[in-house]
């Protein structure tokens, strides 16, 4: 059975600047009392420890002094025991016995590295992704993970992988997002898996965002050239649609206002004339009929 997860909770503190003085003060107190005993003063038995103790005191008194800045905690433990943790900026005193780890709270940027993994449709791609990140339960980054800085790297390369295997680089199913045209779709996926797995860590995802898409390289000419013929064959597909539409709008004209009857053989010549001049590459040379169709 796995232990329960940790949990923040305020730490007790007290402002520094009231306890400095005593800490001075038993210092002071120290040294004069061995001057005391030093120049003959009674009793003895008496002043020597009391020396001994306001000068101890006075030393293990400035273990308890730390300072804080803007978004920054202090996790205290004392013995093995986790005793709360301090958010407010300044200068603290608190137990000296405490041990007291440092963690920022502040917002981090992870600039993932290059990934070279395979797709949904197995082909191999380049994938990398930054990601915005901070600490949000010190005492969870502390205790529930054993490198919290670098569980988040581990994490997120594990989750980068994952996405990119989830989804087509750029040719999906219908109305499925792909990795190139995803955009949004894709980064909020991201986030919101890097968010689950971090969480145990008591880590806040802000942003994760994909910075360097590709193909790989040893099939990234290859796929270039499939690019090139898919967008020959849509721009193809959308002149042939649009001559058909004004084909047909020539025709339906021509017998709404009765300027010429077609029987059916000139009218298919029509159409291929037509067709040919729409959906040619090169300017056509105007030629001028004399004759008929049947001769």
């Amino acid at each position: 059975m796995s232990e329960a997860q940790s949990k923040e909770r305020p730490g007790s503190s007290v402002s520094g600047w009231p306890i400095l003085p005593l800490t001075l003060l038993l210092k002071l107190a120290a040294i004069f009392l061995i001057i005391v005993a030093a120049n003959g003063g009674q009793p003895l038995a008496l002043l020597i420890p009391l020396a001994v103790l306001a000068f101890l005191a006075s030393i293990l008194s400035w273990f308890g002094y730390f300072t804080l800045q803007p978004n920054e905690g202090r996790v205290l433990i004392l013995f093995g025991a986790y005793k709360g943790s301090i958010r407010r900026s300044g200068f603290h005193w608190t137990n000296p016995f405490y041990s007291k780890k440092r963690i920022s709270l502040r917002m981090r940027n992870l600039n993932g590295e290059r990934l070279k993994v395979n797709d949904k449709r197995g082909n191999p791609i380049e994938i990398a992704a930054v990601v915005v990140w901070k600490v949000a339960d010190t005492a969870q980054a502390a205790f529930d993970v054993d490198d919290y800085e670098n569980y988040v790297e581990v994490q997120s390369e594990s989750a980068v992988r994952h996405l990119a295997s989830a989804y087509a680089y750029d040719q999906g199913e219908e109305d499925e997002f792909t990795l190139r045209g995803g955009g949004d779709e894709v980064n909020t996926a991201l986030t919101r898996e890097l968010q689950e797995r971090l969480s145990k860590a008591g880590v806040f995802v802000d942003e994760a965002r994909i910075t360097h898409l590709a193909y790989a390289p040893e099939i990234a000419q290859a796929m270039l050239r499939r690019q090139q013929a898919e967008a020959i064959i849509a721009a193809r597909t959308k002149i042939v649609q649009g001559a058909v539409s004004m084909v047909e709008m020539a025709l339906n004209d021509l017998k709404e206002k009765q300027v010429i009857e077609f029987d059916q053989e000139r009218k298919a010549s029509m159409v291929s004339n037509l067709l040919v001049v729409l959906c040619g590459e090169t300017e056509v040379s105007p030629v001028i009929n004399t004759g008929t169709l049947y001769h």
